[in-house]
């Protein structure tokens, strides 16, 4: 996976007037102090409103606001109110075990932690996290042991609220055909994998709307998938967001009434819980990266040095992506659902803990944790066979019959600072380790060379699972999607990650032993990257890549993904009806593009 806008949002949450350098304490102290004291005022809180009707499809009149279902909600802190809520869902229709929604009304963890000032709030984060200049949150537990005792007490609560959440049935049920609309927030490498699962979905009958970013279009519609245009974009955003209604809108080229059954989302597509909570639907969460709580490993956007902090990573890190955006929520919350703002240190706190969720990537190279309970799965990596159709360019078909077998360089849509001296210290590696070397150009301009040796191939678009099968090693980012199809063609891997969740798949490739440790981009030079060459081109490491590209090859991670989301969908499912959207009060949201594109979004089409 690229960058997807989550790693971009904790970023910006703490770094967005520091750059990206680490901070002192009071540095940091200082940016979420000015970013907890952002308001609202009532000219933002409308637009906000319009964004939320228009986008999510989503309307709710002053007798109806208070008797919204709390799908996936019902477990959260939420500050005082003197409002009393009463389910619309008949009582043969209840979709969550009554006694376990019962059961979190009586055992509210009353935290210390919500009773603390805003400042004591501040002080608390910054004598636990400093942000690093690749993006991620170091959490120290050293540096204040009586905060991450009372953050670790959050384990207990949650574990006694996330089991049994909805009623699953163990044996084969009998599922109706739905209409499912899959949110999707990210590049390239986050769409690709939900396509898959949307076309399989479609086999069964069930009618699937992909809501994503205008530029994947074309390459949604191509696969036979019926597409919606989604906010994130900030390139377009404001030219096609303005009349946008994912969840209710009828279809774009027929006009065919559509109204949202189940909801499909990746976290970074925020708000999605709160479409399902107000249209009473449920959702299931689908991830490249793992986003649950456990103590198997930390965060990946975390650093975290005591193991005893892994489970910790993953509160501090939700707690600064909610920090971000819990104005904005909770202010649509208040004005337009009529429903009580979620406290800071909520249950809720942008977590995804309570919600059925299923992992996209192999058990085999990241085994579930045994800490995650019934409610997530680990699929398997959900591949879009595209290189099927392929057609290479002839002069590079005889470039690779004419040698050995090449190595791949390539890191997608990142950036870099200085594309010749990358490129000069690939191609002084492969003079060094004797070599031939495929160079990805990329969005990074790589390879950018007036002349090249008959050893070097310079490629734009190509699919990786056509490519990495001609390939004897790949070097690459570390996107989750360009990691699975390098394992996938049995090839030993080196990453170099920018930022992010790049760095927990190096570490997971390297525990593996199926390449080196990896190479920060900042780190990059002849000397590792020649070793690094070397290290996968041992005969044991091919062997062990051999072996697991086997094993991946076994498994069929969209009928895996298709096989969960129909097992955790409740035994009564609802049937809402289309939610009217007033067209006069979908105008005037200059303000809230500006803030989507520049707290969530990323330039996309990085794998």
């Amino acid at each position: 996976m690229g960058c997807n806008g989550i790693e971009h949002l904790c970023k910006q949450v703490v770094e967005e007037k520091k750059g990206f350098r680490q901070m002192n304490d009071d540095e940091l102290g200082s940016v979420i102090r000015e970013v907890m004291s952002q308001e609202v005022n009532d000219s933002v809180s409308s637009k906000m409103e319009e964004y939320l009707k228009a986008n999510l499809g989503l309307e709710s009149s002053e007798s109806e606001a208070t008797s919204l279902a709390h799908i996936g909600l019902e477990h959260c802190i939420t500050e005082t109110s003197g409002t009393e809520r009463n389910s619309p869902i008949a009582e043969d229709e209840v979709m969550i075990s009554r006694s376990m929604t019962e059961k979190r009304a009586l055992r509210r963890h009353d935290l210390i932690l919500d009773r603390l000032s805003e400042h004591e709030k501040e002080k608390l984060i910054a004598n636990l996290v400093k942000i690093q200049k690749d993006g991620t949150v170091e959490v120290d537990l050293e540096r204040s042991a009586s905060v991450a005792s009372e953050l670790l007490e959050l384990q207990s609560y949650e574990e006694s609220t996330v089991s049994g959440s909805f009623i699953i049935s163990d044996s084969k049920k009998s599922v109706p055909r739905l209409q499912i609309v899959i949110l999707v927030v990210g590049t390239r490498g986050d769409v690709q994998p939900f396509v898959a699962i949307a076309k399989r979905l479609q086999e069964y009958g069930h009618r699937v709307r992909l809501a994503t970013h205008a530029n994947f279009k074309t390459f949604v519609r191509s696969a036979g998938v019926n597409f919606h245009p989604l906010g994130g974009d900030p390139r377009v955003l404001a030219g096609y967001m303005a009349r946008n209604k994912a969840c209710t809108a009828p279809d774009s080229e027929t006009g065919i009434p559509f109204t949202a059954q189940a909801i499909i989302a990746n976290p970074p597509a925020y708000g999605h819980v709160h479409v399902a909570e107000a249209l009473g639907v449920p959702i299931h969460i689908f991830f490249t990266m793992p986003w649950t709580p456990t103590y198997a490993f930390p965060h990946p956007l975390a650093r975290v040095p005591q193991g005893a902090g892994y489970w910790l990573s993953y509160i501090i890190v939700d707690l600064l992506i909610w920090w971000g955006m819990r104005g904005i929520i909770n202010d649509f919350r208040k004005r337009t659902l009529k429903l009580p703002p979620i406290a800071y240190f909520s249950m809720y706190r942008g977590s995804i803990s309570h919600l059925p969720t299923a992992y996209m990537w192999s058990p085999h190279l990241v085994p579930k944790p045994n800490d995650w309970g019934s409610l997530v799965d680990v699929v398997g990596y959900c591949f879009l066979r595209l290189g099927s159709k392929y057609q290479p360019r002839e002069d590079f078909v005889q470039w690779i019959k004419k040698g050995p077998s090449p190595l791949y360089f390539g890191f997608g849509s990142m950036p870099l600072e200085d594309p010749k001296l990358t490129t000069d210290v690939i191609l002084e590696a492969l003079k060094e380790t004797e070599q031939r070397g495929i160079i990805d150009r990329g969005w990074g301009n790589l390879g950018n060379l007036a002349e090249i040796s008959d050893d070097v191939f310079l490629l734009e678009e190509c699919p990786h699972d056509w490519l990495f099968p001609q390939c004897s090693a790949v070097v690459h980012h570390g996107g989750a999607g360009t990691t699975a199809t390098g394992l996938k063609a049995g090839c030993p891997t080196t990453i170099v990650p920018f930022f992010g969740d790049q760095f927990f798949w190096g570490d997971r490739i390297h525990q593996k032993e199926l390449g080196p440790e990896p190479i920060p981009i900042y780190e990059l030079n002849v000397e590792n990257l020649s070793n690094a060459i070397k290290f996968m081109l041992q005969p044991e490491v091919k062997s062990r890549a051999m072996e697991v590209a086997k094993l991946i090859e076994n498994e069929d991670g969209v009928a895996a993904a298709v096989d969960a989301f129909h097992r955790q969908l409740p035994d009564e499912l609802p049937l809402p009806a289309p939610s009217p959207i007033e067209e006069d009060q979908l105008s005037h949201l200059d303000w809230f593009f500006d803030q989507l594109a520049k707290w969530c979004c990323v330039p996309c089409g990085g794998v």
